[in-house]
């Protein structure tokens, strides 16, 4: 056990900063470990479709959805099911958002990134000056298992991102699966980290100040109601708190999370009657819990929280500002490596210890594909040590203030950075080459994401994930420097034994999940040209991560050939490298393209193939004009799966929408023509042939999305919303009649979104049609009741709350009863 002598004077000057305890106190302090890994394409900056996250685009929007937005906006109900209270539950929970995800949820959704900042500056406000949010290592690398330089950044981004949205310096930091050694502490240490949180597991013996014996506590047997120092081997120390680990665990495994009741009744069985002046009742957990994990879990916390805890008297706090009132009078000894989700201490991220595992699968791929990683590290150091003296005065200066650029990418930041670190003015080229290096670095971080390794096999997205920030990594080197690492990185991968028989091993996981989704310039060019065929695109437009700038575009139709051609200026906004790409894309009709692209070779060659394919298109033969373009561009192609997921998918709905609406004729006919027969069966209680009864499901939905589309328009087009209104009350009446299930995706969006419209129309207390807007809104909630739509009230009922709420608006109920009943129409109460 590493600690500092009895009489160091560090020990003596913590001894007498212990205040005297005013009153016994029991504080409560929840935190939420919130985190998801970075899934965005290294080659686009976006996240792609997640088929396993249906009905969601992706895990972060169906996450969001579940958890990160219902916490922001949690609910108290009445016991009629009525919104009492909307809590942000972020202003009472100690928490972390890893930067990953709150740079995800920044650009997704303002209002909950907004709401988080403001319940940390509120918490401030309540807490003497210490926030609820505590930091986080940058992309949750498993520090112990890291070297030192990448330990060292690691914490100083996240700090830098920390400062950079909560506008202050973080007191505290979590650590990646809590992996924690005594090099993790000194780094922690050196950047002024005051605490961590750890599980109880990883503490080894404890002992009051001033005593020399230490009391053994292994097995989780240390008391977490109270802080403890622990010193490292030159005297300094951090402080630490410990979960409670039962309580915790049945945060996510049992059910005290079904009620406040429940929750409050099992932390009461933890409170100590020892007489002390104060004690700390713990909890730590997965944020995800809070909503994801344990559905409407969110409303537990928002009512114990505002409620339950206040009644029993307890004082809900975070750790910085207990640390404040009762600074640690124990000091700690930890076990030399641990994590909390490891009995072995880190090998879960290392070595095939069966922790993630489960059935007959094994981990033996887990050695293997640390040791590829950490090679693939070393080589990337080495080159970028070796090209980054030729562009920057100290190269790891200028990696570890990188952050400052991933954090705001315009063109003025990147100009700042690069003048203050750079050796001379840098010329465009060199610029990108510079550029370049440290996005290699970056990748060569995220290559080491936690999740890759967390599972039981090599081929899941989350190590396919990590597999492609290394490939990327390695093409920014070869770029720069002509070094090509991958031959030997694939090699290393093979003793990397996948449990799927169809990959085998590592390499053939690269080979096959990692390869093929490698993305050039010209394939950036080529979606261009391919998705302007249905998107036109303006003079400068944004393109996933690329700046468009049009140079010159023709789009000519004859029959059924579609053919564009042109120059557009490619620019990465990531290292501003620019390149002009001649593009031509023929679309035959259906699901057949063909495309072509190349750099631009000069005006005049490319007027003579302007003119050559637009008189080769006027003879109306599709091979005439493939010729064409292989003969200027070369055998290279591209056709529809080359397009980006998301594009491609909407190409592909915009192809088959003609056939929609053709099966969509076909099934009227077929219910019109039967709609006595169905009447019928109905009558006699007899089943419904399912021909008729599926004919008259789409049929009536087909009708009713056209009507909710006509809605939509309806102040564009002078139709009466009214008449529409009840054209579609009559469609639900004869739904009922005839026990026909409408499927109404798109027509409930839309729904939802003129509901939402309504309500901000309402927002200017001074408008005239008050009432009448009211009145329209209350019909459609009560539409869609009828068309049995499970309506998505959520934004409506907080701009109702927050802005329309009689009792906020100080007005009487009884002055406005248009606008009580829409409250009680959203579900608002009004008590």
């Amino acid at each position: 056990m590493t600690t500092t002598t009895l009489d160091s004077p560090e020990r003596r000057q913590t001894e007498a900063a212990v205040p005297a305890p005013s009153a016994t106190q029991v504080y409560v302090t929840i935190h939420g470990h919130f985190y998801q890994p970075p899934r965005e394409n290294p080659y686009l900056e976006r996240i792609e479709r997640q088929p396993s996250a249906a009905p969601f685009q992706d895990w972060n929007e169906r996450i969001y959805a579940e958890c990160y937005r219902p916490n922001a906006f949690a609910r108290i109900f009445s016991d009629q099911g009525e919104v009492l209270a909307i809590v942000n539950n972020y202003e009472y929970l100690s928490f972390n958002i890893g930067p990953t995800l709150l740079s995800w949820l920044e650009n997704h959704d303002p209002e909950v990134y907004q709401r988080i900042l403001e319940a940390d500056r509120l918490s401030c406000r309540r807490l003497g000056g210490h926030g609820n949010a505590i930091a986080q290592v940058y992309n949750h690398i498993i520090l112990p298992l890291a070297n030192e330089r990448d330990k060292y950044t690691q914490v100083q981004w996240g700090v830098a991102d920390f400062r950079h949205r909560f506008g202050r310096e973080p007191e505290g930091i979590w650590l990646a699966e809590t992996a924690v050694d005594q090099e993790t502490l000194r780094v922690l240490i050196d950047e002024g980290i005051k605490f961590t949180i750890l599980a109880p597991s990883q503490a080894e013996a404890c002992r009051p100040f001033g005593e020399e014996e230490w009391r053994v506590v292994n097995g989780g047997q240390i008391d977490p109601t109270r802080p403890y120092r622990c010193f490292i081997e030159d005297g300094r120390f951090i402080d630490i708190f410990f979960y409670d680990g039962p309580i915790s665990r049945d945060l996510g495994f049992g059910d005290v999370l079904n009620s406040s009741d429940f929750l409050a009744g099992r932390l009461g069985q933890a409170v100590r009657g020892d007489f002390r002046p104060s004690q700390l009742l713990a909890l730590a957990t997965d944020g995800e819990t809070f909503g994801h994990h344990k559905g409407s879990a969110e409303r537990c916390l928002a009512y114990a929280f505002t409620q339950e805890f206040p009644r029993r008297g307890w004082q809900t706090t975070n750790f910085a500002h207990y640390l404040s009132l009762y600074p640690p009078q124990w000091e700690v000894c930890l076990k030399p490596v641990t994590a909390w989700s490891c009995c072995h201490g880190v090998d879960r991220w290392q070595a095939d210890c069966g922790c993630g595992g489960g059935g007959d699968w094994h981990q033996r791929w887990r050695a293997p594909l640390r040791e590829s990683l950490n090679w693939l590290r070393d080589q990337l150091a080495e080159l970028y040590q070796t090209a980054a003296l030729r562009y920057f005065q100290d190269p790891w200066q200028a990696r570890r203030e990188y952050v400052e650029v991933i954090l705001n990418r315009g063109l003025e930041r990147v100009n700042q950075f690069l003048s203050r670190h750079q050796t001379r003015p840098l010329r465009p080229q060199e610029r990108a080459d510079a550029l370049r290096l440290l996005e290699m670095q970056r990748y060569s971080l995220l290559m080491f994401t936690s999740c890759g390794w967390f599972f039981d096999e090599i081929s899941r997205p989350e190590g396919a994930q990590i597999l492609r920030y290394g490939a990327r990594a390695m093409e920014l080197a070869a770029e720069v420097t002509g070094i090509d690492l991958e031959p030997e990185f694939i090699a290393r991968l093979e003793p990397a034994p996948s449990n799927v028989p169809q990959f085998q091993n590592g390499r053939r996981v690269y080979e096959e999940l990692v390869s093929p989704a490698k993305i050039s310039l010209a394939q950036v060019a080529a979606h261009y040209a391919m998705s302007s065929l249905f998107t036109p695109y303006g003079p400068q437009q944004s393109l996933y991560c690329y700046q468009t700038e049009q140079v010159d575009y023709h789009k000519q139709q004859l029959g059924a050939l579609t053919l564009a051609l042109g120059q557009v200026n490619l620019t990465s906004t990531i290292t501003w490298e620019s390149q002009t790409f001649t593009f031509a894309a023929l679309h035959l009709g259906g699901w057949d393209f063909h495309c072509c692209v190349q750099p631009t070779q000069g005006r005049g060659r490319y007027g003579r193939l302007k003119q050559k394919l637009l008189q080769t298109l006027a003879s109306a033969s599709a091979a005439q004009v493939i010729l064409a373009m292989n003969d200027y561009f070369g055998a290279q192609s591209f056709s529809l799966p080359n397009l980006f997921p998301a594009e491609r998918q909407r190409i592909m709905r915009v192809l088959t929408a003609q056939t929609q609406r053709n099966l969509d004729q076909l099934y009227t006919q077929v219910y019109r023509d039967n709609y006595s027969v169905l009447v019928a069966f109905q009558r006699d209680e007899l089943p419904v042939p399912p021909e008729i009864q599926v004919a008259a499901e789409i049929a009536l939905a087909h009708r009713c999305d056209q009507i909710l589309e006509a809605l939509s328009q309806s102040s564009e087009d002078g139709v009466s919303p009214q008449s529409l209104t009840q054209e579609l009350e009559a469609i639900a009446q004869e739904a009922r009649y005839l026990n026909c299930r409408l499927r109404l995706p798109e027509g409930q969006a839309i729904l939802e979104r003129l509901i939402l419209e309504g309500l901000q129309a309402l927002l200017p207390s001074e408008n005239p049609r008050r009432e009448e807007t009211s009145q329209r809104l209350i019909q459609l909630i009560g539409l869609g009741r009828q068309l049995n739509l499970s309506l998505n009230l959520d934004r409506p009922q907080e701009l109702y709350f927050y802005c329309l709420h009689p009792q906020r608006l100080n007005q009487n109920s009884a002055d406005s009863p248009a606008l009580v009943a829409l409250g009680q129409a959203l579900g608002v109460s009004l008590v």
